[in-house]
């Protein structure tokens, strides 16, 4: 049987997700997988990076096993990125004018960290908190330095996780964040003020409702200070930009395939391009106009197109739970449903401990019977029962499913 070629643009988690499992369940070889990625390793487990800096290897971190590599319909093209697509040949063109031809083709390219049009951002001491190669540099930055401030411009997930990092460098960090909370796309007002208690109660000095204005050099030349809106200055030579990403979907316009609104690969509910060889999946892709920031939904578009490419259904990617569990520099918190009660004539119920660090919030139906959603800080046990019960009708009253919270 000859192979066909399935190009993927892209060896990210979803990207190697994708092409790992149709290799796996395409036991007849009908398709031969040309990979193209940008890093320089294969792919990782970015979800964990934070652990890299608290001991793990980036062995440890991957997510390529020796079959994959080993596999003789794989061809693994590490620091190979591609720089255009050139539809009528059904080729993509890489960095060193390499032209690749495909049968079908997947772009997994995810995407890039925001940096704020911030001046100074290019400043030496300023640093992306994305790939293995970025955290090394901020340790080497960071070496020696015990005890000395640094700044994450970011509080949401991202910038979290990053502060974690350079708090476990040893770091006196900051973070610094435009909105009035933090985590405010997961959190309500209640939530981030508790969750901000609980951060600063580890050492960690927030600033929320607080505008960068400028990073300020130093006699050295690197960062040297963070001048807020305000006029006050956070004193720094460490800075992380950790302000949440953008879709790398570059290779869209000059190619004639459409973006989302708010950037991404335009596709439809199949995660298809309106080029029907060409599919587009996790962060790059704005499936029906909407992008995806965690790996979980990217997962499900790869099945979905692993599916179509293997002719056993015409599966559409159903949408995705964009409810949270996390544990934040050891702080619990959870966000889930119509956590911010956008529901016209919602009802909400609140239980706070802010002394204690404990917050939570049900978030119900006008008739208060059933669950549309929540938020818990602090205290995140009930999260599972709580998740179960979401669009049912509540199995007693509330202040008893929010028993534990105390």
């Amino acid at each position: 049987m000859t192979s066909k070629t399935l190009v993927v643009v892209g060896h990210g988690m979803v990207g190697h997700r994708l092409a790992a499992d149709l290799r796996s369940r395409d036991r007849e070889g009908v398709w031969r997988v040309v990979v193209l990625a940008e890093e320089v390793r294969p792919a990782y487990d970015r979800v964990a990076l934070t652990s890299y800096l608290e001991g793990r290897s980036a062995a440890e971190l991957s997510l390529v096993d020796e079959a994959f590599l080993a596999d003789p319909l794989v061809d693994l093209r590490l620091g190979t990125p591609a720089a255009a697509l050139d539809r009528a040949a059904r080729e993509v063109v890489t960095a060193d004018g390499t032209r690749v031809a495909y049968d079908a083709l997947v772009l997994a390219t995810g995407s890039r960290p925001f940096v704020p049009p911030v001046p100074g951002r290019e400043l030496p001491g300023c640093f992306v908190y994305r790939t293995i190669e970025d955290l090394d540099a901020i340790r080497a930055a960071a070496q020696g330095r015990a005890g000395r401030p640094a700044v994450v411009i970011g509080g949401g997930l991202l910038g979290l996780e990053a502060a974690n990092a350079l708090r476990a460098l040893g770091l006196r960090t900051h973070v610094v964040e435009m909105a009035p909370r933090l985590m405010a796309v997961q959190l309500d007002a209640g939530g981030g003020e508790v969750l901000a208690d609980l951060v600063s109660d580890l050492g960690v000095t927030v600033h929320c409702g607080a505008v960068t204005e400028a990073i300020e050099p130093g006699p050295d030349g690197r960062a040297g200070g963070l001048r807020l809106a305000g006029g006050s200055v956070v004193e720094t030579d460490l800075v992380v930009f950790s302000a949440g990403v953008r879709p790398r979907d570059d290779l869209a316009e000059p190619s004639g395939l459409e973006r989302g609104e708010r950037g991404g690969f335009l596709v439809d509910d199949r995660c298809r391009t309106s080029d029907e060889r060409i599919w587009a999946i996790g962060e790059c892709a704005a499936v029906d106009g909407r992008c995806y920031g965690l790996v979980a939904p990217g997962y499900r578009m790869a099945e979905a197109v692993v599916d179509q490419l293997l002719g056993v259904a015409d599966t559409a990617f159903p949408g995705a739970d964009m409810s949270t569990k996390l544990k934040l520099l050891g702080v619990d918190v959870a966000s889930f449903g119509d956590a911010h009660a956008a529901t016209p004539g919602a009802v909400e119920y609140v239980r706070a401990r802010r002394d204690e660090g404990v917050y939570a919030k049900l978030v119900l139906a006008p008739d208060g019977s059933t669950l549309l959603g929540g938020v818990l800080a602090g205290d995140a046990r009930a999260y599972p029962l709580l998740h179960s019960l979401l669009g049912r009708a509540l199995p007693g009253p509330a202040d008893q499913l929010l028993a534990g919270v105390e």
